[in-house]
């Protein structure tokens, strides 16, 4: 009993600790998608492999050149001094001068290092283009969160519009209240102002009934007074249709909006390596990400850590060890090797035996040494030559390449700083529409303005939100751009 509580006990904290992790990895689920497109990418998997293939190319620099073997056979035995020699074997080994090898090792390692950098620069633009994705996809979930908001104002305004249309002209101002939208969580200024506003809505309530009761009373006593205040009270159908248009074209946005989230997912997931209709876990809301610039320190990452500087720096590297090695092919080579001659011994006779050789049938074995003749100069020169100009070559692309990126890292910077600008734009802008449409609907419940005006600011509040989440979305590219540059430092984030 007492074992079967404590595996009960062990199986409840295994799955509170899954349930944590689980919450942990939607709150963050950003940097899981990160390292999910580091493991599973097939672009980044091949350079990686690359990289690895490279490095064996390491011990094959350091090796030493197959030695050779030469076996002669004689098709009929040439009678030589001591006998008869049947075959001829020789085993040679040659060695290229001192550190020659050293120097083509060399060159591998520098050159399996720009595999590497080549592989870090593919991991960064891999990255890269899921923060842009991610983006994407949560402004494209503000939208739709944005157009559905609107919806439902459009349909409180319709409504609204309903009421005044069946409403008796004797009361008709003073039966109406003001739809107070539903507070979202997407904008604090939004519920405030919503709040805000329906105190104002009774405000003006008791002033559109006083308004209406002297109306009422100052045509009692004609009938063209009475005709007069239904001209101006009654807005009719019309108002209906037009919100109903602009109910209809917003509800075609939405549909369009999740038709594109659904592409933008399926490109997502194939960065991911993953089935295209996999779910996206997104953000509540697109929020800007908290980054701090430092020019002095954004130019030493880029310098230290960039990967097509550091490709740029092993190639020039491995250039150098070329021609190390080219000046070493241009001295002598060396061998040593071993030749076995098999000898068969004379027939002879009795007679013969005092004058045979003693050595008469004994197999020959003879050391060799070899060593080649670089005469012709010019071919070593031209190949020192040559990778002289490559490493300058390189060093001179290293330069313009560090240049390019500094002039990146401003253009950044600036496009950055104009973004945030847009941010603040927007959201004043915002929170202005949200407050003057508020102020339309309370003319128009009191009939002092028509529905045009009413429809045209709520048009653009809806575009003053579109436009805030692109700005943001714009802001948090920027930011994973100049990160790029620094061969994302991602701790920022």
């Amino acid at each position: 009993m007492q074992h079967t509580m404590q595996h009960i006990r062990t199986t409840i904290i295994a799955i509170c600790l899954s349930l944590l992790s689980l919450t942990a990895q939607e709150s963050d689920s950003l940097n899981l998608y990160l390292e999910i497109a580091g493991r599973n990418n097939p672009g980044l998997n091949a350079d990686f492999l690359t990289y690895k293939s490279s490095l064996e190319k390491v011990h094959q620099a350091g090796a030493w050149s197959d030695p050779t073997m030469e076996i002669g056979f004689f098709l009929k035995p040439m009678d030589i001094v001591g006998g008869r020699q049947i075959a001829d074997i020789t085993l040679m080994q040659m060695f290229p001068w001192f550190g020659t090898k050293k120097a083509a090792q060399t060159e591998a390692i520098h050159m399996a290092k720009m595999a590497y950098e080549k592989f870090r620069e593919t991991r960064d633009n891999l990255y890269l283009e899921v923060y842009t994705q991610w983006y994407l996809l949560s402004t494209l979930e503000e939208q739709l969160n944005n157009n559905r908001e609107n919806l439902e104002l459009l349909k409180q305004l319709e409504q609204l519009a309903i009421r005044k249309v069946s409403s008796p002209l004797s009361s008709s101002s003073s039966s109406y209240s003001l739809p107070v939208p539903a507070p979202t969580t997407k904008s604090t200024a939004s519920s405030q102002t919503a709040g805000s506003m329906s105190g104002m809505g009774s405000m003006s309530t008791a002033t559109s009934s006083s308004e209406s009761t002297s109306s009422g009373m100052s045509g009692m006593g004609s009938t063209s007074g009475m005709s007069s205040g239904m001209s101006n009270t009654s807005p009719g159908m019309s108002d209906v249709l037009r919100i109903q248009l602009e109910m209809a074209e917003i509800e075609s946005n939405i549909e369009s909006i999740l038709s594109e989230i659904e592409a933008e997912k399926a490109k997502f997931n194939s960065l991911l390596n993953r089935p295209l209709t996999s779910n996206v876990a997104l953000q509540d809301s697109i929020t800007k990400v908290v980054f701090h610039f430092d020019e002095k320190i954004s130019m030493q990452e880029i310098e230290q850590q960039n990967p097509m500087l550091g490709m740029l720096e092993e190639e020039e590297m491995a250039y150098k060890a070329k021609g190390e090695m080219d000046k070493k092919m241009s001295y002598p080579m060396f061998g040593i090797g071993l030749q076995y001659m098999l000898i068969g011994g004379n027939k002879t006779t009795m007679m013969d035996q005092e004058m045979t050789p003693k050595m008469n049938g004994m197999d020959m074995v003879m050391p060799m040494v070899s060593v080649s003749l670089p005469l012709y100069r010019n071919k070593y020169k031209a190949q020192q030559r040559e990778s002289r100009y490559q490493w300058q070559a390189a060093r001179e692309k290293y330069k313009s390449t560090l240049n390019q990126l500094h002039s990146d890292l401003f253009k950044q910077k600036q496009q950055l700083d104009n973004a945030e600008r847009r941010i603040l734009l927007y959201q004043k802008q915002e929170k202005l529409a949200r407050t003057a449409y508020q102020l339309l609907l309370q003319e128009y419940v009191s009939a002092k303005t028509d529905l045009t005006n009413v429809i045209q600011v709520q048009r653009q509040l809806l575009e003053y939100q579109l436009r805030r989440t692109e700005a943001i979305a714009e802001y948090n590219t920027k930011v994973a751009n100049i990160q790029k540059l620094q061969s994302f430092n991602r701790t920022n984030n």
